[in-house]
């Protein structure tokens, strides 16, 4: 933790255009990067903007506590915190050890710039008729701490690879 701030992470799935989704969906099905989401952020908390809440078939993910970020203070979701605004998020997160930035592309607009972390998924190919997209990472300003790459197969129809980055200081 620093200066009262937990890390703060994003957990990300793009294409090699940095496409994130279309029509308020993912780009495709990888079972494998839907395991490694849940494994990093079971049991913390998860930051999304209202969209990105509506888009999940089950709504709120179990064993995390959901917040959604929205401007809209009447919307209420079940088992979700509903904040406000970044301010809100970091007082509320302030005692937590890491938390996760889930999506969508506003979130991750309003907070690239204090991310500590990014747990990115790279999906070897362009979606063409993506509508949403990661903004421009500078990996001059990042570390790349750990690479897996995945070959596609009956399961994957992409080839895929985990990448982890911290931030330099």
């Amino acid at each position: 933790m620093k200066n009262n701030k937990p890390i703060a992470s994003i957990v990300v799935i793009v294409d090699e255009k940095n496409a994130i989704g279309k029509e308020n969906n993912l780009l495709c099905h990888l079972p494998n990067d839907l395991k490694h989401f849940k494994q990093i952020t079971l049991n913390h908390c998860v930051i999304m903007g209202r969209r990105t809440l509506e888009a999940m078939p089950n709504g709120a993910l179990p064993k995390r506590t959901n917040i959604v970020l929205t401007k809209n203070k009447t919307v209420q979701f079940e088992n979700c915190v509903m904040l406000h605004s970044l301010k809100d998020v970091w007082e509320y997160c302030k005692n937590e050890e890491e938390i996760f930035f889930i999506g969508g592309g506003q979130i991750f607009d309003a907070v690239l710039k204090d991310i500590d972390k990014l747990y990115l998924t790279r999906i070897h190919h362009t979606f063409e008729d993506a509508d949403t997209f990661f903004p421009e990472i500078n990996f001059d300003e990042w570390n790349l701490i750990s690479e897996e790459k995945h070959k596609a197969d009956e399961r994957h129809a992409y080839d895929y690879t985990f990448q982890n980055y911290e931030r330099k200081l």
